[in-house]
């Protein structure tokens, strides 16, 4: 790993979708984003439906990301880096969004919200959230 940069690992139960060095990442916390440069104190946070951002250089990257952990941990070298690991039950590329789904997805949602109570209002409403979340990824391409 280089001196001064983050190791990023996204993970999802099938596979790994990113694995890189950055040197920032911003991952959609449960309280809020977390942004994380390298020599971040060790943390464990969840993860919120959204957009995980990391940066090489001047160029930003994007993830949809939906449910799950990010784990920051020290440079175990003992530089000034570190390791962010994120488990997430869904994550995807840009490249991999297929929009027009996510548009039908969202448009569906919406229509279920307007009768929807209790958890299936929930169940709905993170459903609008992820395909919201897809389409402005998805547009970053």
């Amino acid at each position: 790993m280089s001196e001064g940069r983050l190791r990023l690992k996204v993970v999802t139960p099938t596979r790994v979708v990113v694995e890189t060095e950055a040197d920032s990442v911003t991952v959609p916390g449960a309280l809020g984003a977390l942004g994380i440069l390298p020599g971040h104190a060790p943390l464990l946070a969840t993860v919120r439906i959204g957009e995980l951002t990391y940066q090489i250089g001047a160029r930003d990257h994007y993830l949809a990301v939906q449910n799950g952990f990010v784990e920051v941990a020290a440079d175990p070298a003992g530089g000034s880096g570190g390791t962010v690991t994120v488990l997430a039950d869904v994550a995807e590329l840009p490249s991999e969004i297929d929009v027009e789904a996510a548009a039908a997805e969202k448009t569906a949602a919406e229509t279920a919200l307007k009768s929807a109570a209790g958890t299936e209002f929930d169940r709905q409403q993170a459903l609008l959230e992820g395909a919201v979340t897809r389409i402005a990824v998805a547009k970053r391409r």
